[in-house]
């Protein structure tokens, strides 16, 4: 195995035409048929750069910005922007293309956490990143703080630590009822 990869080694796209099949009903491109194919690019590019089969463990926010359009083109991009031990966050860009005019839309962008795995299922060690530039540096360090975050939140609100009452002012204002017995 590599001890580094870059991302260049494993940065995957693909296009697609979007039909019918894949439209919801109000006639847009269904989102989660959007999700599945960010889901399949983020499980080949991590796959790519560990060369191990590698399961999703996560998505960190998914926005959808703009609408894709039966018979779109909608091109999937995805890079290693973060390595750890035996993870790897996935940077999947979203875009449509209208064919006739050619006028290109961002639609969302998203984060996978992909975890490799040996044959039985255990997590096994991956190639690190090989970071090149300032934005390599730029998306490792934003992952870096996306995933401490997620931790700390993750631990404040655990069901063992939370206090209700440390936030009962806060929720005032919001459309809630809080009626505790």
């Amino acid at each position: 195995m590599e001890k580094f990869k870059s991302a260049r080694e494993s940065r995957l796209s693909i296009t697609q035409l979007m039909l019918p099949s894949h439209s919801n009903f109000g006639g847009k491109i269904h989102g989660g048929h959007i999700l599945s194919l960010m889901d399949q690019i983020a499980f080949a590019c991590a796959s790519k750069h560990s060369q191990k089969y590698c399961v999703t463990a996560s998505v960190n926010r998914v926005d959808f910005r703009s609408p894709v359009e039966v018979g779109e083109l909608l091109t999937l991009k995805a890079a290693i922007n973060y390595t750890g031990r035996t993870s790897m966050v996935v940077g999947v860009r979203v875009e449509s293309q209208n064919i006739t005019t050619g006028k290109k839309r961002h639609c969302n962008s998203s984060y996978f956490t992909m975890v490799a795995q040996d044959d039985m299922g255990k997590s096994v060690a991956i190639p690190g990143l090989l970071v090149q530039d300032e934005q390599g540096v730029r998306r490792f360090a934003r992952s870096k703080i996306r995933k401490e975050a997620a931790f700390q939140r993750d631990t404040k609100f655990d069901e063992n630590n939370f206090k209700a009452s440390d936030y009962l002012k806060s929720l005032y204002d919001e459309n809630i009822k809080i009626d505790l017995k």
